[in-house]
């Protein structure tokens, strides 16, 4: 390892050569303010571009300031990061930046957690002189069903840039224009809903300001929890209450499974239900299907279509639509288990409880951003009303439980209601990259062998690495299981299907890094594989306490097909339980005509 020397504020610290000054400092325990610098950890990808020039610091017998986060170190450099020449630059920068912002802290959606807020606190910028509403530049907002984007409040950092393009590759957003009209757009000036974007939020996550923020709707369901007509009922995603106390001050990896459910029933939900009921009953779909394909393919079927892709992650959907057109006949056809839950809510349970379908208002706290999209699909209404009316993100939620004057830690621990909050361990580690796919082995395993699966946890399939491969022995019958999280990663295994190259029969897709734990709707993370590695081992430690750990054996599960759907992949779950999916270019070419 080649070390190099240096002094900074008077510390001397020894770091690896291409070490930045950003970095070198930080192992010192000197904090440098940072605008446009994101380390993504775990990921090996950093935005380092030193365009805001926020992180300056002075180094001794070079003339201009450098940007730290993007000046290698040097042996025997003399770094100074707090002299008033580097103050008086750093509020100057952010002065410049402050004079081209919208004054609307008050109303912005990232009000209390925007960084450009943050620095001016820090760095006690109190007045902007250089402001000239005049010349302000002005953009319109571009609205999609789940991102807003108002490049009124883009400072240039680029995060979102790299998010988009080095970490999913999905290409929807650029650097466009030069100087005060310089923001991060979609390519060819068009909006979200014309380019490839695919809703995952990764980009919200990491915008530093209100540049990016999700769709709210909060307004409207506090609208429908205050209506005396309406029966309003909510479900709750696995990953949800592996990240939710984050928000209320505590460590990640807390599970807040009982409060979560208190905290909503106090709210005012006439149910409170979980989605991992509806997950158990994607396993019965979804695993019936790949044990489907499976047999034909033993039978020597040379038109079966392998391996089988899942598809519970809307923003994966909207990523293969967009780009791999030619291969929608891949992935299974269930639908995600926030619309398996929706669908079974408006018809099963509706009459259930004698409630009309367009009298019940169906919520979803979700992880995830894509969620909002997905819940506006045209496939998922009846007549023009939704299966699920809301999706709220696991952010929303906690603010809105602050609206009501509660804190999750001092809530008690409350149950779901009965039928649809029964659920087993296999669903809850939906929510963890590696999860589906496990869920659905331990049940396809079963129906395959005929056999009692002793040990439930598959090791093999577990772990953060964006590609994963995995051998399982179904009773002599070698199954090869492919599993990757982060859209970049997913698209390295569709190129080796569309080349003929692939090995696998089932492939487990999610495009969050982390899976749903990292969704672009949880706790703000920036990437960093400790706080996702502690969500992940909340799922599984909720999963090791489950006493039924099989999608197959919760019985809410089985009396639902006895009572109402017949048997998996009958016609009528078929109906209610399963999708197609489009070319999104072809939707796109018909919007431009």
């Amino acid at each position: 390892m080649n070390l190099v020397k240096l002094t900074i504020d008077g510390q001397q610290v020894e770091v690896e050569k291409g070490t930045t000054i950003y970095k070198a400092a930080k192992q010192l325990g000197i904090d440098i303010p940072v605008l446009c610098y994101m380390d993504l950890h775990g990921m090996n990808i950093e935005n380092k571009p030193g365009g805001c020039r926020i992180c300056v610091v002075e180094v001794e017998g070079r003339r201009n300031l450098a940007p730290s986060c993007s000046t290698n170190v040097d042996e025997g450099m003399v770094v100074r990061t707090s002299s008033m020449r580097v103050i008086n630059a750093r509020r100057t920068v952010l002065e410049f930046i402050l004079s081209d912002h919208p004054k609307e802290c008050l109303s912005c959606a990232k009000s209390g957690h925007c960084e450009l807020q943050d620095l001016a606190v820090k760095l006690g910028v109190r007045e902007i002189p250089y402001q000239d509403t005049a010349e302000m530049s002005t953009y319109q907002k571009d609205y999609s069903p789940s991102i807003i984007r108002d490049m009124d409040k883009c400072v240039m950092c680029r995060r979102c840039e790299t998010m988009c393009n080095d970490v999913q590759t999905v290409g929807a957003l650029f650097a466009v224009n030069r100087g005060f009209e310089a923001v991060v757009a979609p390519a060819f000036e068009m909006d979200l809903q014309k380019s490839t974007c695919t809703y995952c939020g990764q980009c919200v996550a990491v915008c530093p300001t209100g540049a990016l923020t999700e769709v709210d709707h909060t307004p409207s369901v506090i609208r429908a929890l205050a209506d005396p007509s309406k029966t309003v009922i909510v479900q709750t995603a696995p990953a949800v209450r592996a990240a939710l106390g984050e928000e209320f001050g505590m460590e990640p990896g807390n599970l807040v499974t009982g409060q979560m459910a208190a905290a909503l029933r106090r709210l005012g939900f006439n149910f409170v239900f979980d989605t991992d009921f509806a997950a158990d009953l994607t396993i019965m779909e979804e695993g019936t299907e790949l044990l489907g394909r499976l047999t034909k393919h033993l039978e020597g079927d040379k038109n079966v279509k392998l391996p089988i892709l899942t598809s519970c992650c809307p923003g994966w959907v909207n990523f293969f639509e967009a780009q791999f057109p030619d291969m929608i006949d891949i992935p299974s056809t269930a639908r995600s288990p926030q619309q398996m839950f929706g669908a079974i809510a408006k018809t099963y349970f509706a009459d259930k409880i004698g409630v009309k379908r367009e009298d019940l208002v169906v919520v979803s706290i979700m992880p995830c951003v894509a969620k909002k999209y997905e819940s506006e699909r045209d496939e998922f209404k009846v007549d023009g009303n939704p299966d699920v009316d809301f999706a709220l993100t696991t952010r929303e939620l906690a603010h809105l439980i602050k609206q009501a004057n509660m804190d999750i830690k001092t809530l008690p621990e409350e149950d779901f209601d009965s039928p649809m909050g029964e659920s087993t361990g296999a669903s809850v580690i939906f929510g963890v990259t590696g999860g589906v796919i496990e869920a659905a082995t331990r049940t396809a395993y079963e129906v395959f062998t005929k056999k009692k699966l002793e040990k439930v946890e598959f090791q093999q399939l577990r772990g953060l690495e964006g590609i994963r491969a995995a051998k399982v022995d179904f009773n002599g019958l070698e199954l090869n299981i492919g599993i990757a999280h982060g859209l970049g990663n997913a698209r390295k295994l569709l190129e080796d299907i569309r080349a003929g190259k692939s090995e696998f029969h089932a492939i487990e897709i999610m495009a969050c890094p982390g899976g749903c734990i990292g969704g672009g709707g949880q706790p703000l993370h920036h990437g960093d594989s400790s706080i996702l590695k502690k969500r992940a081992a909340a799922l599984y430690r909720e999963d090791d306490g489950k006493a039924i750990r099989k999608s197959h054996e919760n019985p809410a599960i089985a009396e639902l097909y006895e009572k109402f759907l017949g048997t998996p992949m009958s016609e009528k779950a078929h109906h209610l339980l399963h999708t197609h999916y489009a070319s999104k270019q072809t939707v796109i070419h018909e919007k431009e005509d």
